[in-house]
């Protein structure tokens, strides 16, 4: 067969072509073929996502190097309201990790298990996974729930410390043994009125949250913006469940098997998780504890109260 030059050199030029798209086709497959290194993480997990035991998926998010401090949010929000503590810590020498709680952020919207022990194995399947040990676990309001009751299901083996900050131990709700407690109808409101105009419930919400109802309070737009924001991202059934978990759950139990050093801080103007019905009944239960009260402070005192919170969370990492 007669070929001419230039069908020769468009015939090389088809050949080299192909050959670059199957050699880039192939890059990624050879990647992925490669056996993890012994130095992988444990588990099952892609890019930021966690898979917990029910199959969930889970976002967290991992900074620094060094010892390590987890983070587990509050309701209705996700892992970024602790971005103030994360990012200081991270420059002075920690690991920090944080997590969107089941159908919370960027988590996956689960339809079970939006509980108190289905959040705790999830902060189990991230510790596991990522294969932490020698923690100290902060958790703020309902993530200080979640903090207290993975301790109580799984065991202090992994954990050096605590923290819980304006955290909902040991039992929100008011009941004959807890009349101190706040009355169920309060919580029934919160479930009406994520139901009926979530967006605006949210609104009205970060307020005293974060105090801003309070003369002379200094809470910008932005703050009661971004808690808009990330209370968005939360799947409806989830923070509906979640309503009952923060509430009527009974950590006393828990509270009791915790025998590692725990900070207990907690806001005196708390207009959410007052403190005479949380951390002051708290303090009496556990027995290697230290408490900061903070007079004036909110209930959203990691961003209010910044400075001081981070200043006094250092001090008690390397105490």
């Amino acid at each position: 067969m007669n070929t001419s030059p230039s069908e020769v050199t468009a015939t090389r030029r088809d050949i080299l072509a192909a050959a670059i798209v199957a050699a880039g086709a192939a890059a990624p497959a050879a990647v992925l073929a490669r056996p993890a290194s012994s130095s992988q993480p444990k588990g099952n997990r892609t890019v930021n996502m966690i898979t917990a035991k029910d199959g969930t998926q889970i976002y967290y998010k991992d900074w620094g190097r060094g010892p390590v401090v987890t983070f587990s949010h509050g309701w209705p929000l996700n892992a970024d309201v602790w971005d103030g503590q994360m990012q200081f810590l991270a420059q002075n020498g920690f690991r920090v990790v944080a997590h969107d709680r089941r159908g919370h952020g960027r988590s996956e919207q689960a339809s079970s298990n939006n509980d108190m022990n289905g959040y705790a194995d999830d902060l189990a399947a991230v510790i596991e996974t990522l294969d932490l040990k020698n923690i100290t676990l902060v958790g703020h309001s309902t993530g200080g729930g979640e903090v207290v009751r993975y301790l109580g299901r799984h065991g202090t083996r992994r954990a050096a410390k605590a923290v819980l900050i304006g955290a909902v131990p040991p039992i929100m709700v008011k009941t004959a043994a807890n009349p101190e407690g706040i009355p169920i109808e309060v919580f029934d409101g919160l479930r009406t009125s994520v139901m009926k105009d979530r967006s605006q419930f949210y609104k009205e919400f970060a307020v005293p949250f974060f105090g801003a109802n309070r003369e002379g309070a200094n809470v910008s737009q932005g703050t009661l913006d971004q808690f808009w924001l990330w209370s968005m991202q939360v799947g409806l059934k989830n923070v509906y469940e979640c309503i009952k978990a923060f509430s009527e759950t009974d950590f006393t139990e828990d509270l009791k098997k915790i025998d590692i050093p725990t900070l207990l801080m907690h806001g005196e103007d708390d207009q959410i998780v007052p403190v005479h019905a949380s951390a002051k009944k708290a303090e009496k239960i556990l027995g290697n504890v230290k408490a900061i009260y903070y007079p004036g402070a909110p209930h959203g005192l990691t961003v209010t109260h910044q400075d001081r919170i981070n200043a006094d969370l250092l001090a008690f990492l390397r105490g």
